[in-house]
């Protein structure tokens, strides 16, 4: 499906706000956005004034390593098998960064608190999944990357803006699929033996 890209920032986004919603106690972070923050797909100069976790897509490309997958044979109820083409695999790359008026104290809470989860959630399959995603047998990986002093930079160039805060983390599973119709074909139902195909005879 051509939208798993937004299903999968949305299942990611979940996820964060629970995450934040829950923590409860006297530095817990329930309390920020169980009121004006949230986590945003906006990116960190398009929020403004808005505060909260910026939870920005900033690069997608194809995952190379399973450029090679092949086609998925499933049965069909009168007997056929139905080759589907396998989808492009992609690889989606997020930069976390907190936007906070309260200073850098909270800003490094709300980013522990992102590092706390994907390490002990790295993985978000069955009820964690929204949008078209729901009810699906799709697993999401979640790793956090280490990007370059340089690598960085770009990025920060590339907003026009300060260097702030953040980390990022690579997601895999989003695949777009192919639009090629899937092929059916008859079950081989028996097979016979004894029989030869004569191509030619030598003169």
């Amino acid at each position: 499906m051509y939208t798993s890209i937004i299903a999968t920032s949305e299942s990611l986004r979940e996820l964060l706000r629970d995450s934040f919603r829950s923590d409860v106690g006297p530095s817990g972070l329930a309390g920020f956005f169980s009121g004006t923050m949230d986590v945003s797909l906006a990116t960190p100069r398009e929020m403004g004034s808005q505060q909260g976790l910026s939870m920005w897509l900033y690069r997608v490309e194809r995952d190379e390593t399973r450029l090679n997958d092949p086609p998925v044979l499933r049965p069909l109820p009168d007997g056929s098998v139905e080759t589907v083409p396998p989808p492009l695999p992609i690889r989606l790359h997020y930069l976390m960064t907190p936007l906070v008026d309260d200073g850098p104290e909270t800003e490094q809470r709300i980013l522990g608190r992102v590092l706390q989860l994907f390490h002990m959630h790295p993985t978000l399959s069955g009820a964690d999944l929204r949008g078209d995603l729901t009810g699906t047998a799709a697993r999401i990986n979640v790793r956090l990357e280490a990007l370059s002093l340089d690598e960085t930079s770009r990025v920060w160039e590339a907003l026009d803006g300060s260097f702030q805060l953040a980390v990022s983390y690579e997601v895999t599973l989003a695949n777009i699929d192919n639009l090629v119709q899937p092929l059916h074909a008859r079950l081989v139902e028996s097979v016979h033996t004894g029989h030869a195909l004569r191509i030619g005879e030598p003169a």
